[in-house]
């Protein structure tokens, strides 16, 4: 059996892999070092640009089983790619640990106002008042109850907040107090407190957070965003911002990455943009690394592949 391997993970996975495997490695502008024409599996790290995977596909025809570290794969089921019958399997819940003590941080960080007294501890300036709130009964609407989800839940369920779930076809789920369907949710807007989008980018999602969601939610709400920035209408965003509708956004992806340094979202003081890093942890390597070896074994084995992507639903 043939692999296409990232050049940077080869060390890690050679040593795990059964003997007379051949390896092919692929560096990050997607150059090959070998003949790919036989290749079976192709694990593609983040080498996520449309033309470095379109390479691949052209130099790999038989291609069979693709595997993609991301949760998100908006950006490989290009047209190019729905042509070839391959198998696509991604990194859901890899990431779900480190992203959801970034939505605990996002949260905990609105609730005690601790932008203005890392300021105010700059300043040297001693400064009381300020509305600082519990997090005891605040309600949390998760808008995808996945694995990502379902980890915010666990970490955020200690802190006695009221926690509602949506998802494709709803079920009890450790953690929410709630869990309804995929258009449900928009009902319970008025009640909430926190609103975590971690609902996958497709068609059906693509910025349906508009302004009829944003005027739904009650001034004292705050939005997180460690989905995709396309599920986000960020006109509507701003503006809500500028006006008032909420009283904040916590954002780790925006719709242009990265984010242009004339974007006004930069110049709102009540926003708390990061560099898409929410899912960052020197555990994830490993995590992942563990994930597709499962899943060779599985390969070979002709057993049922884990995170198989439905790709018509696009996750």
């Amino acid at each position: 059996m043939k692999l296409i391997l990232p050049l940077d993970l080869v060390t890690d996975i050679e040593p795990h892999l059964p003997p007379n495997t051949q390896i092919v490695r692929v560096d990050v502008e997607g150059n090959l070092d070998g003949d790919a024409s036989d290749a079976e599996v192709y694990f593609s790290w983040f080498l996520s640009r449309s033309p470095i995977l379109h390479k691949i596909l052209e130099a790999a025809p038989v291609l069979r089983w693709h595997h993609a570290p991301n949760a998100g794969v908006n950006h490989i089921l290009t047209p190019t790619y729905l042509q070839r019958d391959i198998i696509l399997t991604n990194g859901a819940g890899v990431h779900g640990i480190p992203i959801a003590e970034f939505v605990i941080t996002y949260i905990l960080a609105h609730a005690k106002h601790l932008p203005e007294l890392y300021a105010l501890q700059a300043e040297r300036h001693w400064k009381r008042g300020f509305a600082i709130q519990e997090l005891t009964d605040a309600t949390l609407l998760i808008i995808g109850a996945g694995g990502i989800g379902q980890e915010i839940a666990a970490r955020a369920k200690p802190f006695g907040l009221r926690i509602i779930g949506s998802r494709r076809h709803p079920q009890e789920l450790a953690n929410f107090d709630k869990v309804v369907g995929a258009d449900e949710w928009r009902s319970l807007l008025p009640e909430v407190n926190y609103v975590v989008i971690a609902t996958p980018l497709t068609p059906e999602t693509k910025e349906f957070i508009d302004e009829s969601v944003l005027r739904s939610l009650p001034n004292h709400a705050y939005l997180i965003n460690i989905a995709r920035g396309g599920v986000v209408d960020e006109s509507a965003l701003i503006k809500a911002l500028t006006e008032g509708w909420i009283a904040g956004a916590a954002l780790d992806t925006v719709n242009s990455e990265p984010l242009p340094p004339e974007s006004p979202l930069w110049s709102l003081p009540n926003i708390f943009i990061t560099p898409h890093t929410s899912g960052h942890s020197p555990k994830s390597k490993q995590r992942s690394i563990a994930l597709f070896i499962d899943n060779l074994k599985r390969y070979q084995a002709g057993q049922p592949l884990r995170n198989v992507v439905d790709k018509e639903a696009g996750y």
